[in-house]
């Protein structure tokens, strides 16, 4: 079985997985944390150095499956180890705390910039020479890679909010954005699907004699990107109802810890300290 062998990306890999597991040792970091960040690097290296990366720049559907992988399932792993919330814990960085609660990072933050982060670097890769660029250029390649891997884990650790975030935006919103990019990757899908052959000069040139031809190989490729950016979402959506579902059951019981603390006086609704400001008599 083919395989190659990337070395920034290993360096990448062996150095953050190792100050991710020093800085949880011995602090009583749950052990489902470090198992999905590692479980994170660990796509990162299959990506780079396993026969999807031999084959990444031969088949249209490799490629498109390294986007996915990298864009929604390694930044969600990763952003499941809540790494920011752990580096804070480590290293006492006020300055790092208050800049990242300040005006800058709000607003690169807000759930409409965060989706158009998401969503442009595939666009701008797939509708652009761009993607041609990356098939020629090992350093393209990588540092689109890399763009993909930061965009994705900007939206998990905004929408998640294991880790410390600039803003506390309802889970709603967290809903509405990926409906958003569920629309995103049919409208891209389709567009790739029915639209020109991406590189064909390149496609034409690199076919090994066997498998798809380049027309069959893109829209195998259109297909990875659509249904696979959506199946590969799907974790995200249960793990965002999930905490939803605990955040208004912890919501819950504050509430009532608050209302056991006083006998209560009035009407029921001057009582409970979500509406009691709302129906407050004038």
């Amino acid at each position: 079985m083919p395989l190659t062998f990337d070395a920034p990306a290993l360096g990448c890999v062996l150095v953050l997985g190792t100050l991710y597991v020093r800085a949880a040792r011995g602090r009583g970091w749950p052990p489902g944390r470090t198992t999905a960040f590692l479980a994170g690097l660990a796509t990162i290296v299959v990506v780079t150095c396993s026969p999807l990366a031999f084959y990444d720049t031969t088949f249209f559907w490799v490629r498109a499956v390294q986007t996915v992988t990298l864009l929604m399932i390694t930044p969600l792993l990763l952003a499941l180890g809540a790494p920011i919330r752990l580096l804070l814990d480590t290293v006492d960085a006020p300055r790092l705390r208050r800049h990242g609660r300040g005006p800058l990072a709000r607003a690169l933050t807000f759930p409409p910039v965060v989706t158009v982060v998401l969503i442009a670097p595939v666009l701008v890769l797939y509708l652009t020479p761009l993607y041609d660029l990356t098939l020629r250029s090992a350093l393209a390649g990588g540092l689109v890679r890399l763009v993909l891997v930061i965009a994705g884990f900007t939206y998990f650790w905004t929408r998640l909010g294991l880790d410390p975030t600039p803003r506390e935006d309802p889970h709603l919103v967290s809903v509405w954005i990926a409906f958003a990019e569920v629309v995103f990757d049919g409208a891209l899908g389709l567009v790739l699907w029915l639209g020109p052959l991406l590189a064909p000069a390149h496609y034409a040139a690199a076919h090994p004699g066997w498998g798809p031809d380049p027309r069959t190989d893109q829209i195998i490729g259109a297909g990875v990107l659509w249904i696979g950016g959506d199946v590969a979402g799907l974790p995200f959506v249960v793990a965002l109802f999930v905490r939803w579902a605990r955040d208004d059951e912890r919501r819950a019981e504050q509430i009532d810890a608050k209302l056991d603390e006083a006998p209560p006086t009035g009407l029921w609704w001057e009582n409970d300290p979500a509406l009691a400001e709302r129906f407050k008599r004038r």
